[in-house]
């Protein structure tokens, strides 16, 4: 999450906040095959990040094969026809390099991190992974069991694992929204070499990715490089599919319980949001921030340290494409009914849209989001990221230089109005997360009375 400044108090009043942020040089071109390509120079280190956003998540998979994409995020490092299977990662790491991979409702994202004079080997590897991954039998029953293996540790094993899976099943009804990326292991069972194969000519082709190379580069150089290994990629055969999918907006609150490998209960909240790229979700962020980040924020201070009713808090405004949710979490305190618990965070909740927030804490949260969209822009690869998901996810990858000016224009009264329009009682899903004995008792109330 990207966020923002302020001056202070004059007069008794909070001054108008003059936002700096060093503006983000970039060039940007595009191939004939569609292929979007970003490129910003800083000299200052002998690194360059490269990276590669293609415009699939697990919202363009099918309702019973879920679970796709991320598994390809796994899956195209198994190599290709010119790099040996299992090569791929020892060649980056071989040279000094660093590289990773995430998936979400959106995106895959691919990165790789090297030495500046190792740019043309990190171009040609992500070619090779565009345009002829292995996609066989083999790499798919391998990926199978590393997937299995993080559905065991990250998911089902970890306490609280679950929240997202739980959550985003309850909060919609009809978009693909409705299933975590990690998908159902059932589905990728199911499914068919010819599956994957499709899936991968679907959706891993250049008119679907956008390539941004950041670091210690010549822009003409690497403009030849990336034409010499990204040209001759044929762009996709047909339209990207992408869900045209209105989710209902809900009028009746959803409560559910959910029974897990847990000690201590859990309580979950989640309220839909606007889509990402809506102005209101700014505003969301800093509430968000102002409610449970850090130490400082107003739900830890008043129900960790002082009515020390929880001992742990969140809030994560999930911001997606078509309109994400916006979850806090609370884990109770020894002794703390989930109950208890929920209605103290209910009455913070109600006391910000009554009665707002105060000019000191308003100023203090202004400084804490610059911070953190400074923060985010520190590194070459935190570039890399923010320029290809400006591109894809707001319009141009010019945004990167907008945010702050976005964060600037939220006012008090802002946060204010979003917690009243996206906060409401009628529309949200509440979990209760229960140890897993009070359920046996629960299924058997006649043993639990003997």
């Amino acid at each position: 999450m990207k966020k923002l400044t302020a001056l202070g108090l004059m007069a008794g009043m909070l001054s108008v906040p003059a936002f700096a942020q060093n503006k983000i040089e970039f060039k940007e071109f595009d191939l004939d095959n569609g292929l979007h390509v970003i490129m910003h120079q800083d000299n200052t280190t002998p690194i360059v990040v490269t990276s590669v956003l293609y415009h699939v998540g697990s919202k363009n998979e099918q309702p019973d094969r879920t679970g796709f994409a991320h598994f390809f995020e796994h899956l195209m490092f198994e190599g290709s026809e010119n790099i040996e299977r299992g090569e791929y990662m020892n060649i980056i790491q071989s040279h000094g390099g660093t590289l990773n991979a995430y998936t979400s409702n959106d995106i895959t994202y691919y990165y790789e991190s090297l030495p500046s004079n190792e740019l043309e080997l990190a171009l040609y590897m992500e070619s090779e992974r565009m345009l002829h991954s292995k996609v066989d039998q083999t790499g798919v029953e391998t990926q199978r069991e590393v997937v299995k293996e993080e559905k065991r540790q990250s998911y089902d094993n970890r306490p609280y694992g679950s929240i997202l899976i739980e959550t985003l099943k309850r909060a919609y009804t009809v978009h693909p929204y409705r299933w975590a990326p990690i998908g159902s292991l059932d589905d990728l069972n199911a499914a068919s070499i010819e599956e994957f194969q499709q899936f991968y000519k679907d959706f891993y082709v250049p008119n679907n990715a956008t390539l941004t190379i950041a670091g210690d580069i010549d822009y003409k150089q690497t403009e030849e490089w990336v034409k010499k290994y990204f040209s001759e990629i044929p762009k996709g055969t047909k339209e990207i599919y992408r869900p045209d999918i209105e989710e209902p907006k809900k009028t009746a609150e959803i409560r559910d319980v959910v029974y897990d490998n847990i000690q201590i209960p859990a309580v979950i909240q989640a309220y839909n949001l606007p889509p990402k790229a809506d102005k209101d979700s700014y505003a969301m962020s800093m509430l968000s921030t102002y409610l449970t980040g850090g130490n400082s924020s107003l739900m830890t201070k008043e129900l960790v340290d002082k009515q020390q009713k929880a001992l742990a808090l969140a809030a994560i405004p999930l911001d997606l494409e078509d309109g994400g949710i916006f979850i806090m979490y609370g884990i109770t305190n020894m002794g703390v009914e989930p109950k208890d618990l929920e209605t103290e965070i209910d009455k913070l909740v109600k006391q910000v849209q009554e009665e707002g927030i105060s000019d000191q804490d308003f100023e203090k949260l202004q400084n804490i989001m610059e911070n953190n969209i400074v923060s985010g822009n520190s590194s070459m690869a935190g570039i890399a990221e923010n320029l290809a998901e400006a591109h894809v996810m707001f319009g141009g990858a010019d945004y990167v230089n907008k945010v702050m000016d976005a964060y600037s224009q939220v006012t008090k009264a802002d946060l204010q109005r979003v917690a009243n329009e996206y906060l409401t009682l009628d529309g949200r899903v509440v979990l209760y997360y229960l140890p897993k004995p009070a359920e046996a008792a629960q299924e058997s109330p006649e043993a639990a009375q003997e």
